[in-house]
């Protein structure tokens, strides 16, 4: 297809030749540098976003959408309060038994939450049967004393399935020898792996029947936690249903939900990445500004194509349109590079981190301090569009100086020097 000659003149100004082989390479270089740039940021937010959806991912796995809980002691007839939350829709709920103590073995021990749940009704609001790496959550039967604990956990007592944790309570009974801490010894039947230090650490799952003995519960429940589709809505829906309670019981409830129970990490998260989109923009801003001193050079060593052409009657506009027309084909080329150098680096990123820890033999994501023990990337399109705008924006309006510089040159003046 027939293009404009302006794209024409454009175009051969960007190929290499002997005469003109130092404006093409510094052409290249200014595509290179905005590439690069592009690449930065998306690779940057892909990390940060990556992170966001596992770090949620894995809260949400292990913390329910939302939870109830009496304000005066435990829930009295969890089981009818059950039934109505399954009556609303898009809501599961499940009861629980929570409490803390301390887990020892032998000389070895760590504080953790003990969850005490009806492994049945559990799979239905939370990941962690298909979690556990050995041994099951189906052996937390009533009066068996089993537990599943976190990975993590396990290392530092030094336990495996089989072996036998003892949990101790803050609270103390009266015994002949004067008081003495409340314990119970717990069989190891399972172990998962949440991905979570916090987690994998510090959370003990056992049977509610046996979490009710060990906190005194009664067989009541500490609340009951609700899986709900309508994930971002959690508060409300989980408020509306409270209020129903409330209005039938004449008891008020507490109310708990995963953006409340984890929102400094998630904002945290969201006010890092505005500030490195802001920060990273303006690496972006510079090389796209490189596209100035490019142009001008062009349209200096090109002074009497640019004189001849207007004395053949080429309009300002149209030499405008030429040298506008190479700066935007530098951004686009540039930003097109740097958008697929970023998907490629964000797919293979966690093999790069895997390859420089085991030649270095160091540990850049410990678990104890950034959640993750692997750095997750995703990509999402509507960032990469914003990102790929941003730089080609930049790259025409960095056109705009040479082009109006390059149309206001006298013919006759710069065909004196030619």
């Amino acid at each position: 297809m027939k293009q404009p000659y302006e794209l024409s003149i454009a175009f051969r100004y960007l190929r290499a030749r002997s005469s003109n082989s130092f404006i093409s390479f510094i052409s290249a270089v200014s595509m290179i540098g905005i590439g690069l740039a592009v690449a930065v940021l998306i690779v940057v937010l892909s990390v940060m976003n990556g992170f966001e959806h596992e770090l949620q991912k894995r809260i949400l796995g292990m913390v329910s959408d939302a939870t109830i809980t009496g304000y005066d002691g435990p829930l009295q007839d969890w089981a009818t309060m059950r039934a109505q939350a399954l009556k609303w829709p898009g809501v599961v709920a499940a009861p629980f038994v929570e409490g803390q103590a301390m887990a020892t073995a032998g000389v070895r021990l760590g504080g953790v939450n003990v969850r005490g749940v009806d492994p049945a009704l559990e799979r239905t609001v939370s990941n962690i049967a298909d979690i556990t790496t050995s041994g099951s959550i189906d052996a937390l039967t009533p009066g068996s004393f089993n537990a599943l604990i976190g990975k993590n956990l396990a290392e530092t007592l030094g336990v495996k399935v089989g072996d036998k944790i003892l949990l101790v309570l803050a609270e103390a009974r009266v015994t002949p020898a004067g008081l003495w801490p409340r314990s119970k010894t717990f069989k190891v039947a399972g172990i998962f792996s949440a991905g979570m230090y916090e987690y994998d650490r510090g959370l003990v799952f056992v049977s509610m029947a046996d979490a009710s003995l060990l906190f005194h519960t009664g067989g009541r429940a500490s609340g009951l936690r609700l899986d709900i589709t309508d994930l971002y809505n959690a508060r409300g829906v989980a408020m509306g249903f409270a209020r129903r309670l409330a209005d039938e019981s004449g008891k008020n409830f507490y109310v708990d939900d995963w953006t409340r129970q984890h929102y400094n990490y998630f904002r945290s998260i969201q006010l890092q990445k505005s500030i490195m989109f802001v920060i990273l923009s303006l690496v972006i801003a510079v090389a796209a500004f490189n596209i100035v001193s490019t142009l001008m050079m062009v349209v200096r060593d090109k002074r009497g194509d640019i004189a001849i052409l207007r004395s053949f009657g080429t309009t300002p506009r149209s030499v405008m349109w030429i040298f506008g027309s190479q700066g935007t084909f530098i951004g686009l080329a540039g930003t097109l590079f740097g958008v697929a150098l970023a998907a490629l680096v964000s797919w293979q990123l966690g093999n790069v981190v895997k390859l420089i820890e085991d030649a270095f033999g160091v540990n850049l994501l410990a678990a104890d301090v950034y959640f993750l023990s692997d750095l997750p990337t995703q990509l999402r399109p509507w960032e990469i569009g914003e990102i790929s705008l941003l730089a080609v924006g930049l790259a025409v309006l960095a056109t705009f100086y040479p082009a109006l510089s390059a149309a206001r040159q006298p013919p006759a003046e710069a065909l004196r020097y030619e």
